[in-house]
């Protein structure tokens, strides 16, 4: 682990992820490249998603904190415009987890989920739990 040419709050960030665990998330960089993370955010209970096991990958772009983390396809506005250096990895991972429990499809990656979703949204939950045990909980 080459701590040696990352910036201190990573460093500060990485151990507290390590020492102190969000609830249902678990974040541990990549011994290669201590800016690559490997994360796991548990569905949240009473959600569609309750019982899905959720594995992301995030990156720290060189211009971390001034820049956000990136986390491939996911719709959260701080990880676009509404990003702050003063949010931190931990925030990030709280929020796509409560985004979990409480999905927007008011700012949709998908288009169809979305006019599923505002349609009929019983039918569109159920789905979600079918997807996540189909493809989220190994079963």
């Amino acid at each position: 682990m080459a701590n040696s040419n990352l910036p201190r709050r990573i460093i500060k960030e990485t151990q507290r992820l390590l020492s102190e665990p969000a609830p249902g998330i678990s974040a541990s960089p990549s011994e290669e490249n201590m800016r690559y993370f490997n994360v796991m955010v548990l569905g949240p209970s009473q959600s569609p998603y309750e019982g899905g096991v959720f594995k992301l990958e995030l990156f720290l772009p060189e211009e971390y904190p001034m820049a956000p983390p990136k986390l491939g396809r996911i719709c959260l506005d701080i990880l676009k415009d509404k990003w702050s250096p003063a949010l931190q990895i931990r925030t990030v991972l709280l929020s796509i987890q409560a985004l979990l429990s409480a999905p927007n499809p008011d700012d949709p990656l998908s288009e169809n989920v979305a006019k599923h979703w505002k349609s009929n949204e019983v039918e569109a939950v159920e789905t979600a739990k079918e997807w996540t045990r189909l493809y989220a909980t190994g079963a």
